[in-house]
């Protein structure tokens, strides 16, 4: 009896029943007993199971038999967070087909229409689904005219479901058999699968996630990784189900694993081709384009022997998310460390959870900041990752700052308090619309330093909860930008300088001088705390010494003796200043980064 695959990915906006519904299918299909059955099954990393968002999109394969037929439905569950967007753009080349998932109370959201736009991108078959609907305030009619209008979808086509309590799940199944193509590719011609994730296992080595394009790949066949260009033998091979099962061939359209004992970290590329070794091999695919790291911050091991340990860490994490990147940086205040690129925040706090929790690294992490571009005098254009690397304001020409296009979903009782928002952010407005009656959608150009720290938080805030946010990269805009320094002892702390627009500096520059007033302990001379544009001081506090009364033993007597000794005094806490050092301690560091992104 032959196989008939269908390959689908659930998309949808965070919170809308992703991964219950993933749940669902996989009960309804049997391939989870009862027994086994938790809730987000799919969500295997403790990291998710925590937060109770998805982080890593997951595959699985889902057998069963309908109307005297064998079904094999391959789904993968992606996550919707606009950080892991690069996640969903992975999982969306390895399929046929989408399930658009929407709440039947909330609506579209901002990240539904930015999901639904990557599917059609992909020239993938959509299939609408509304979901929640036992909820008491469910609207699905609602909703339904909502994603015709913002998305072009038919009405009739929408499948109404609850991932919760299972109603209409058996419909949806339906629907994916009969509207999602099959695969296309031939299980006889030269071998060709695409690689789509990979994890590192330390005593299997790296474990390969494909999607089998063309061909057949068996147990123990020679396998080549093009771009790498290296050859391995495959030692075990086999699908999810919803834990790794072996299997002795995966053909054209299936998704599987591959372990072939590879120890090198190098070895292995997200978005590579694999085919046979030799000059018969299929050609490359054309992989995923590189993703756009928006937000660079500083880690360092909290005790500078754990260096070592640190880089082995993100090499590993590097195997398993492709979306960071790092390299090697020095900070006279920290040691030795590493500079990292992140897609946004959330996504630079869950590195950073992941390595203390899977690798036991203890962090220090520097203030986030975005890239910026500087034309200096000569007419070269340099990236800057971060704050050191700002020339002096003679020798810049023009500074450019990231600008992202903005789109915010909000009921119309909320539209004032989100457009003070966006201006107070040095938004510009670029289009309002309503996507149905009572909800809008408004558009804005915002410089990415002003979106990554808390916008939305503040959007959810002045919102009540309902407002949602998505953004995506314009390009590089010129803005009257500058480097803020901190200063103490008269030296440059170089881990505490931060890129800020003019206008901010002196509010910004004031708030951590004060901060570190507090924080830094006392010495026995007095230590002068400044905030400097170039050469230009723009704040100053003062930690006073801590004074010795050595007149304390004269009582009575000529005063010229105590003037003596207050003179004496006084010359060697001079000496003392002029030689003596400074130390910031941690807890000072970590209340002037939080200070800092909260200024």
């Amino acid at each position: 009896m032959s196989v008939h695959i269908r390959n689908f990915a659930i998309i949808a906006h965070i919170d809308h029943g992703k991964s219950t519904l993933a749940d669902r299918l996989l009960e309804h299909t049997g391939t989870v007993s009862n027994r086994e059955m938790k809730e987000q099954l799919l969500d295997d990393l403790e990291l998710e199971r925590q937060r109770g968002i998805t982080i890593k999109a997951r595959a699985v394969v889902m057998q069963f038999e309908r109307n005297g037929k064998k079904y094999e439905l391959n789904l993968i569950d992606t996550p919707g967070h606009v950080d892991f967007q690069y996640e969903v753009s992975r999982s969306l080349a390895c399929c046929e087909g989408v399930l658009l998932l929407v709440d039947a109370f909330q609506g579209v959201e901002a990240q539904t229409v930015a999901n639904a736009y990557a599917a059609m991108e992909h020239d993938l078959k959509i299939i609408p689904v509304i979901n929640k609907i036992d909820l008491m305030h469910a609207r699905p009619d609602e909703v339904a005219e909502e994603m015709m209008n913002s998305l072009g979808t038919d009405p009739d086509e929408c499948v109404r479901v609850s991932a919760k309590t299972g109603e209409g799940v058996d419909g949806l199944v339906d629907a994916i058999i009969e509207h999602i193509p099959p695969p296309t590719g031939d299980p006889k011609a030269t071998l060709q699968a695409m690689v789509f994730d990979s994890n590192y296992d330390d005593y299997r080595g790296a474990i390969t996630y494909v999607r089998i394009m063309q061909g057949t790949v068996k147990k123990g066949q020679k396998i080549a990784f093009l771009r790498s260009g290296t050859s391995h033998e495959v030692v075990e091979l086999g699908r999810f189900a919803p834990q790794r099962q072996s299997t002795d061939v995966l053909a054209a359209g299936q998704v599987g694993y591959l372990i072939c004992n590879i120890k090198s970290l190098g070895d292995v590329h997200i978005g590579d081709t694999i085919s046979i070794p030799g000059d018969k091999a299929a050609e490359a695919l054309p992989g995923y384009s590189r993703p756009k790291r928006m937000v660079y911050c500083g880690l360092f091991p909290s005790d500078g022997q754990d260096f070592s340990e640190l880089r082995d860490a993100l090499e590993r994490l590097a195997v398993n998310d492709p979306s960071f990147e790092f390299e090697p940086e020095t900070s006279d205040a920290l040691g030795f460390g590493f500079r990292c690129g992140f897609l946004g925040l959330l996504h630079m706090e869950i590195v950073q959870q992941r390595l203390e929790k899977e690798s036991d690294v203890d962090l220090v992490q520097t203030a986030p900041n975005v890239t910026y571009e500087i034309i200096n005098k000569r007419g070269e254009t340099i990236t800057i990752h971060k704050p050191q690397d700002v020339p002096d304001p003679g020798d810049i020409e023009e500074f450019r700052q990231p600008i992202v296009r903005c789109n915010v979903i909000v009921p119309d009782d909320f539209i004032g308090a989100v457009m003070k928002l966006c201006q107070e952010r040095r938004g510009i407005q670029q289009s309002q619309e309503y996507l149905a009656a009572g909800r809008a959608m408004l558009t804005y150009d915002i410089p990415l330093a002003e979106v990554v720290y808390d916008l939305h938080d503040k959007i959810k805030s002045a919102t009540r909860g309902y407002g949602t946010l998505d953004y995506e990269m314009v390009g590089y805009e010129a803005a009257d930008l500058c480097r803020l320094d901190i200063m103490v002892n008269g030296n440059r702390v170089d881990a505490l300088s931060v890129v800020c627009n003019k206008a901010d500096a002196d509010r910004r520059g004031r708030a951590v001088a004060k901060t570190l007033k507090k924080e830094i302990e006392r010495h026995m001379f007095e230590v002068a705390v400044q905030a400097a544009i170039g050469s230009r001081v723009i704040a100053r506090e003062t930690v006073p010494a801590m004074r010795k009364n050595v007149t304390a033993k004269c009582y009575g007597g000529d005063i010229t003796r105590k003037r003596k000794l207050l003179q004496k005094q006084k010359e060697g806490k001079k000496r003392m200043k002029a030689i003596g050092n400074v130390e910031i301690s941690q807890k000072a560091f970590m209340a002037v980064l939080s200070d800092g992104e909260q200024g």
